[in-house]
């Protein structure tokens, strides 16, 4: 059944070689590049992915390091503005007492010129008071005691007046 024919042998030998030739001249050649062509983008791809991925962890720590600078400007910055919110509210403190002190000075220079006002118009209302009790002494010769007595009238009515 199996018989052996040498002709036929030949014949697939030469079509084999004949074969692997064009398959090598055509197909391989190309078919190579194309393997050496994938290989190179492969590899310039995980060279790009490595740059990438180093890329990457040198901008996270810069990134973290901003994080850390900002972090202490902002706390530098809140102590500045308590320092600063502090000290104004001295300031203002500070003012408000220097005005109050002011306006109690004011007020008892006003109270002050008050009284010596008060006091000059009593005084004018005395010295009228003594001039009337004098027109009513020179008026009416009285004695001492009647002197006494109408000096302690006037000054009686001054003082319910």
């Amino acid at each position: 059944m199996l018989d052996i024919n040498p002709g036929l042998i030949i014949w697939t030998i030469i079509t084999f070689v004949l074969l692997v030739a064009v398959l090598g001249k055509f197909a391989w050649k190309p078919l190579l590049q194309a393997l050496q062509s994938r290989e190179q983008e492969i590899a310039n791809a995980l060279k790009q992915a490595e740059e990438a991925r180093k890329d990457a962890e040198r901008m996270i720590h810069e990134n973290q390091l901003a994080m850390q600078k900002a972090n202490a400007d902002t706390a530098r910055l809140i102590a500045e503005s308590r320092e600063v919110a502090e000290q104004l509210k001295k300031d203002i403190i500070a003012k408000a007492n220097e005005s109050a002190k002011k306006m109690m000075e004011q007020a008892k220079e006003e109270i002050s010129r008050e009284k010596d006002s008060a006091m000059a118009q009593l005084r004018n209302e005395v010295a009228d008071l003594s001039i009337a009790v004098a027109e009513k002494i020179l008026d009416e010769s009285l004695d001492a005691s009647k002197q006494k007595k109408m000096v302690d009238k006037v000054i009686q009515q001054m003082q319910n007046n």
